[in-house]
């Protein structure tokens, strides 16, 4: 099970990674990162909606509302230009966080 901590931390840089590939609304964020996690990271609604209304107050993703022909309307969001450049830091903040983990685990695991 992953901590609150630790998916609270990743749901920015998640959030901004899949709207950097396509618009979406908020359930079908939530399971593509179910379906991208295998099933690990399990997003409710309360934890996701706070998160995009953040990130939209702050420019760094658009919304709008749009209904499908035939189709209930939901409130998309995409990413906004702000919104590329927070995705290009938080893509060098989690990368340098990942490289130091796998070394410290490397080291960690020589000696054990």
């Amino acid at each position: 099970m992953i901590s609150k901590d630790l998916i609270g931390a990743s749901a920015k840089p998640i959030i901004l990674s899949i709207l950097s590939k396509q618009e979406s609304y908020g359930y079908e964020i939530i399971q593509q990162v179910k379906e991208l996690s295998g099933g690990e990271l399990e997003w409710k609604e309360g934890m996701l909606y706070p998160v995009l209304h953040r990130l939209n107050e702050q420019g760094i993703i658009e919304s709008y509302w749009y209904a499908p022909k035939g189709k209930r309307k939901r409130k998309y969001y995409r990413l906004s230009t702000k919104g590329q450049v927070a995705l290009k830091n938080e893509k060098h903040q989690w990368a340098t966080v990942t490289k130091t983990l796998n070394k410290l685990w490397r080291i960690t695991q020589c000696l054990t």
